[in-house]
């Protein structure tokens, strides 16, 4: 189980962390990422790590985002800095693991909203 938490109502130039933490599933193996859905659109890709720590951005939020993770507490970050309006969505958690158990996994998700 995936649980995202950290989102909230931010001003564009502010900054939110978003959390992902997991139960039952270890976040240090396969790719943890993260994607993003506003209303109307599709769901698109933020950011991944890897289990030796590569990372991936999409280059809307490159220089912007952080991802990164607490090995010890299974718990994968996303640092959201200089937010803008269009930063706005619902943020899910995704643990690819097809590769090891044959599936990937998702969070609920938070919400991000930033204003102008």
């Amino acid at each position: 189980q995936l649980v995202e938490s950290g989102g909230n109502l931010a001003q564009a130039g502010g900054s939110l962390r978003l959390s992902c933490e997991a139960s039952g599933i270890n976040l240090s193996i396969g790719a943890v990422g993260w994607y993003r859905q506003a209303p109307g659109k599709q769901r698109e890709f933020v950011a991944n790590i890897f289990s030796r720590g590569g990372t991936n951005y999409a280059d809307s939020v490159k220089g912007r985002f952080t991802i990164s993770r607490d090995k010890d507490k299974n718990v994968v970050f996303l640092q959201m800095n200089s937010l803008r309006p269009e930063d706005t969505a619902l943020y899910r958690c995704n643990a690819d693991q097809r590769s090891i158990r044959g599936r990937e996994y998702w969070g609920q998700g938070t919400q991000v909203t930033v204003t102008s």
